[in-house]
């Protein structure tokens, strides 16, 4: 903190407005992590000291119980702030979305999954932005890559990563049999343009096409939406949400520079790396969470093990159960190692 206090008291900081406001923010953040400490602690000593006066009142006692149950609560809920301590962990994430086999019915699985990762965003006051957007061939979609803003947003949904399953009752089934879809995510972080990445432009191929998606005025019907390839690696990044072909060119350079970073990231944990390995291995076979809706109703993390029969909530963006297990996950396992 006194780092941050010092930095933001620097007579050029405004100079670079975006670097002002990121140092501000972590700034912040941390005063108040801080502060819910301090609070912590004072709501601590004056819990014990009311238990040693009235511990013969019954009533007393069972409020401040209740008081100790909820400052336990809190005080999880902080020691798993505290995990997201990776080097990207508090940036922007973009995250990428694709429909899997099936055609309608996985494209509709993966507007679905849009759908469930915006209202969790919304829910906590982060930005959500669209890159690029395909739509389906008759619902849904094909593919999407959205931008969600705000502190921690990668620390959070970075386990993410992966398949998710959907079985249900087909809506396109006249039918109504049963079908199981697949979708997948990829979560990587956005990067600032301090980090050091270079990029051969040799090794990219640069496409330009018309934008598609839903229309609007956002859209530019010219030739404006550009696809980059990184050959050496297969990384395909696009970009089609800003009106000029230059904009969407830079969007999709720092993309690809995010992309390549955060392979970087993952070659220094040996399981983030058997994580990639095996989906690049086994494809679809690769799941991280099963979305049943029929004949029973259950969502499941098939890495944790945490389930819940609450489905609509799940997919209405009630994520956090699943998002906070798989950190408590991973304290554990750091814990035993």
């Amino acid at each position: 903190m006194e780092e941050l206090q010092a930095l933001s008291q620097a007579p050029d900081l405004w100079n670079e407005p975006e670097k002002a406001q990121k140092l501000m923010s972590e700034k912040n953040h941390l005063q108040n992590a801080l502060q819910n400490y301090q609070n912590m602690l004072k709501t601590l000593d004056d819990n014990l000291e009311m238990a040693s006066v009235y511990e013969d009142d019954e009533n007393m006692t069972a409020e401040l119980l209740a008081d100790f149950e909820k400052l336990k609560n809190q005080a999880n809920q902080e020691k798993l702030e505290a995990l997201l301590s990776g080097e990207a962990d508090k940036n922007d994430a973009y995250m990428e979305i694709h429909a899997g086999s099936g055609g309608t019915e996985a494209q509709d699985w993966a507007e679905m999954l849009l759908r469930m990762y915006t209202r969790w965003a919304e829910k906590h006051q982060y930005k959500v932005s669209y890159e690029e957007e395909t739509q389906g061939d008759v619902a849904g979609l094909k593919s999407v890559t959205i931008k969600i803003s705000g502190y921690n947003a990668y620390g959070w949904l970075k386990s993410e990563s992966g398949v998710h399953r959907l079985v249900r009752i087909s809506p396109f089934d006249s039918n109504a049999r049963r079908h199981t879809s697949f979708a997948s995510v990829d979560v990587y972080p956005v990067i600032d343009d301090d980090i050091d990445i270079t990029i051969n432009e040799k090794d990219c191929r640069i496409d330009t096409y018309r934008a598609s998606g839903a229309g609007g005025q956002h859209i530019n019907k010219t030739d404006s939406a550009v696809r980059i390839t990184h050959i050496p690696t297969g990384i395909v990044v696009q970009s089609q949400s800003q009106r000029s072909q230059f904009q969407n060119r830079d969007t999709a350079w720092k993309m690809l520079k995010a992309k390549l970073y955060e392979i970087e990231l993952q070659k220094r944990s040996d399981e983030q790396k058997q994580k990639r390995d095996n989906m690049g291995d086994n494809g679809w076979g690769y799941q991280i969470r099963s979305y049943v809706l029929q004949p029973y109703r259950l969502v499941k993390d098939l890495r944790t093990g945490i389930e819940t029969s609450d489905d609509k909530a799940v997919l209405d963006g009630d994520i956090d159960l699943f998002l906070s297990g798989y950190l408590a996950y991973l304290g554990q396992k750091k814990a035993e190692q």
